[in-house]
């Protein structure tokens, strides 16, 4: 009974940082990509084009396996879902990593894609299994943990591959997947007593044909031209199965993702703010690192290694967890009506400061590092918002879609990146114009602004849902205090989740 009670207790303590050490296993799947392409291309003698696949592949399945792997974690299944997707990482990592091919390296990104959809689930656990007072910055954390590992990440890819060649970064990827899949099956509660729930399979198949196509259009856009026959074809294809699906989750009684809970203004404003701020972060993120490595010259680059452009990441990530500490600040003596905002318009200043500022190698550590404040501060507060807007057995599904969406941002920023310095480059220009960046920035300021101006427009000037704040450990209600800051519990339902 002793020996029972000691292991759960350890179990316990170990939950919360276990977690986290599961997100790391997204930040190094999102690591492995943009860095190592040209290297990839080199290496395999493939193009560039056919080597951002390496990146592309992963983005795809991860935005299609997210909404699925949420809807299935949000039961009896959520800890089978987790090692399951452990499992498939750690055998995307390996295929990746042995010298067989740039068609073995391709299967095996395509299955670090999985990998993608474990954020939703660790934050379910979280809310279901660490008490209140744990979860709330467990799960603002969590958050953040991939878009701050993008700094670490970046870098030590890029030295692994300079030193030992890029396979070497993928048996990294191996050991991450590796001791992460030890932990949990260590670590993880059972999740038996959970209500099983069925998975809409014909959601998911509309679902992931819509967003393959729509993917595809924005990351291959350039190279198949925008007007081509193939590329309009695609797009109207996507956009018709995105219509049927749209139809078929508002009538279906176990929709994969419950498209009725975006009538409560909290959640749509988290699902809209997510897609815009995930666009702004990835379109200044390859504007900087494209730039940092363009030759030094006329073309206004710096002419740095991919480990150096790696390293002026390194402040975005010091920004992200910096924001976490600031979030939970500032959330306990502000309604996060005014926080959300406030973070956009942060975000929006390092555009500015990019637009304005980016002659010196200081200006980018400091334009990252403002743009890593703002972006954290987004991202921690969004799942917060959701999870105390939707009934509990819906936080894995309502979550990942707001995941999905966020990777749908950062494929739209970065195909915008490339838009805006394709229409600067004059025809057979291998670089594009300084005043190509200058555009980005105003795109990225215009995509900044939109994401402060939803903050304050769609919540609507009544809450639709009761306002609850906890001070000194006593919920009480607080008047435009934003959404309830104690966590529902299982099976609770707040009124605000069916108010239009």
């Amino acid at each position: 009974m002793g020996t029972q009670g000691s292991s759960a207790a350890w179990r316990g303590r170990a939950l919360a940082p276990v977690l986290i050490y599961l997100s790391s296993v997204v930040a190094v799947i999102s690591s492995l990509g943009a860095p190592l392409i040209p290297t990839i291309a080199a290496a395999d003698h493939v193009s560039l084009s056919e080597a951002q696949w390496s990146l592309t592949i992963t983005l795809l399945v991860g935005a299609v396996a997210t909404p699925t792997m949420g809807r299935l974690g949000d039961g009896a299944l959520r800890r089978s879902t987790i090692l399951g997707a452990l499992a498939i990482v750690l055998v995307g990592n390996t295929l990746a990593a042995l010298p067989f091919g740039f068609g073995w390296l391709i299967a095996g990104r395509a299955l670090q894609g999985v990998g993608l959809s474990l954020i939703p689930l660790t934050v379910a656990t979280a809310r279901d299994s660490l008490p209140p007072e744990r979860s709330r910055p467990a799960i603002a954390l969590l958050s953040v943990t991939v878009v701050s590992g993008i700094g670490v990440g970046y870098p030590l890819t890029g030295l692994i591959a300079e030193h030992f060649g890029f396979h070497a970064s993928f048996w990294l990827g191996t050991a991450v997947s590796g001791t992460a899949l030890a932990a949990a099956m260590l670590v993880l509660p059972s999740t038996r007593h959970l209500t099983r729930r069925p998975l809409d399979a014909t959601g998911a198949v509309l679902f992931g044909a819509a967003l393959a196509g729509l993917v595809l259009v924005l990351c291959e856009g350039q190279s198949w031209r925008w007007t081509s026959p193939a590329l309009l074809g695609l797009g109207a294809v996507s956009l018709v199965c995105l219509a049927v699906w749209i139809v078929f989750e508002l009538k279906t009684g176990q929709p994969l993702v419950d498209l009725r809970l975006l009538r409560n203004r909290v959640v749509l404003t988290a699902a809209v703010v997510g897609l815009i701020a995930g666009m702004g972060t990835y379109l200044l993120l390859s504007l900087v690192t494209r730039l940092a490595q363009t030759p030094a010259g006329p073309s206004g680059g710096f002419g740095v290694s991919i480990v150096v452009s790696g390293l002026i990441l390194i402040p975005f990530s010091v920004g992200t967890l910096a924001a976490n500490k600031a979030v939970q600040l500032v959330a306990q003596r502000m309604p996060w009506r005014l926080t959300l905002p406030l973070a956009c318009v942060v975000t929006l200043s390092s555009l500015v400061m990019f637009g304005l500022a980016r002659t010196d190698l200081w200006e980018l550590l400091v334009v990252m590092g403002l743009n890593g404040l703002g972006v954290g501060c987004v991202f921690a507060l969004l799942p917060n918002l959701v999870v105390t807007a939707v009934p509990a057995g819906d936080v894995g599904s309502a979550i990942g879609f707001n995941q999905v969406l966020r990777y749908v941002g950062f494929t739209t920023g970065s195909a915008l990146s490339a838009v805006a310095l394709e229409s600067h480059t004059t025809a057979g220009a291998a670089l594009p114009d300084p005043s190509g960046y200058g555009a980005a920035a105003v795109w990225g300021m215009v995509i900044c602004a939109a994401a402060a101006v939803t903050a304050i427009v769609l919540p609507g000037r009544r809450p639709s849902a009761p306002n609850v704040r906890e001070d000194s450990g006593n919920p009480t209600v607080a008047e435009g205090a934003g959404p309830a800051a104690v966590l529902p519990a299982e099976g609770e339902q707040l009124r605000g989740c069916t108010r239009s």
